[in-house]
């Protein structure tokens, strides 16, 4: 239902001939689309259970789409025009369809579930809530998210007018930032045959809290260049590929029950803080670097924090 949603609104979206018609599209497209971001993660809890679902997600390179569209979507801009993106995302819709009819099975036995009420679903997202260690997680895991999508909103300022790189370059940058976090994230995969997703994450989280400060303190001192900018933004962006897999894994860990309601709860959570750090970094524009360095520094140190006072308040099944 969901993908069926998303590719009929992708048609919409390329057939737009006013701009109401193309917003409108356009949240269909989204809610339609939500699906693949929250059922694959409910599935992986269901199939794999959790002390391998932070290698899955982690094979599955978590959150290398938002790094990869923009570069994607530029070039069929350049090449095809607008409206050649929509069609590609009609016969990317097409493609999940068959593979959902072709090759995946349910995963969930509804048999004994309750039927489905308001009420219970309330409840679910009330006991979420007030599930210190999930929430921990779960911030966790977006406030990274919210961090990458500040750089995936200021960089191309920051890149292109304030240090010169052409637009025919930026991408380069950008394809470094997907390559390090593909790069972490299948090392992720191996590390955790001996590792626990618990204690690579808890390791991992030390990385864009230096970056996050290092990039900061550059930037308010004017001490800010190129080299230092890419290097900062290079770890913060590959910590993603460590981080994002071991702690939705850890978050859903003991979420079996309501596993497809988690792993709405965490992605929801994860955009809605990715949407804020983006509209920070442009409402605090002021021609420099700062705005973007800062949010970075703050996402990092606010990752942080949210493991070390919530997410290690109670026991993870990931550990083991």
């Amino acid at each position: 239902m969901g993908f069926s949603l998303y590719t009929l609104a992708s048609v919409g979206c390329a057939l737009a001939d006013n701009i109401t018609m193309l917003w409108v599209c356009r949240l269909l497209q989204g809610m339609g689309g939500c699906a693949g971001l929250v059922i694959p993660s409910a599935i992986v809890r269901d199939r794999m259970g959790p002390s391998q679902s932070a290698r899955i997600f982690s094979l599955l390179v978590m959150g290398l789409a938002p790094i990869l569209a923009p570069l994607v979507g530029g070039w069929l801009l350049q090449w095809a025009g607008w409206r050649a993106i929509f069609g590609v995302l009609v016969l990317f819709g097409l493609f999940c369809l068959l593979g959902l009819g072709l090759g995946l099975q349910e995963s969930h036995d509804t048999t004994h579930e309750p039927p489905l009420q308001w009420r219970t679903v309330a409840r679910n997202y009330a006991d979420l809530w007030r599930d210190r260690s999930f929430m921990g997680f779960v911030l966790s895991a977006g406030l990274i998210r919210a961090g990458m999508f500040a750089y995936i909103a200021g960089s191309p300022f920051v890149l292109m007018q304030l240090y010169g790189v052409s637009p025919q370059n930026y991408g380069w940058f950008f394809g470094a930032n997907a390559f390090g976090l593909i790069a972490a994230s299948q090392l992720n995969a191996y590390w955790l045959k001996t590792v626990p997703a618990s204690t690579l994450l808890r390791r991992a989280l030390w990385l864009p809290v230096l970056a996050g400060l290092a990039l900061a303190v550059l930037a308010l001192a004017g001490w800010m260049s190129l080299p230092w900018f890419v290097l900062g933004c290079f770890v913060f962006m590959t910590s993603v590929g460590v981080i994002g897999p071991n702690a939705s894994a850890c978050a859903l860990a003991s979420q079996g029950r309501r596993a497809g309601t988690a792993a709405a709860f965490n992605g929801a959570t994860a955009f809605l803080l990715a949407t804020v750090a983006g509209a920070v970094v442009g409402g605090l524009h002021n021609g420099s670097s700062q705005p973007l360095a800062v949010v970075m520094a703050v996402c990092g140190l606010g990752a942080w924090g949210c493991y070390r006072v919530l997410g290690q308040s109670g026991s993870s099944p990931v550990k083991a």
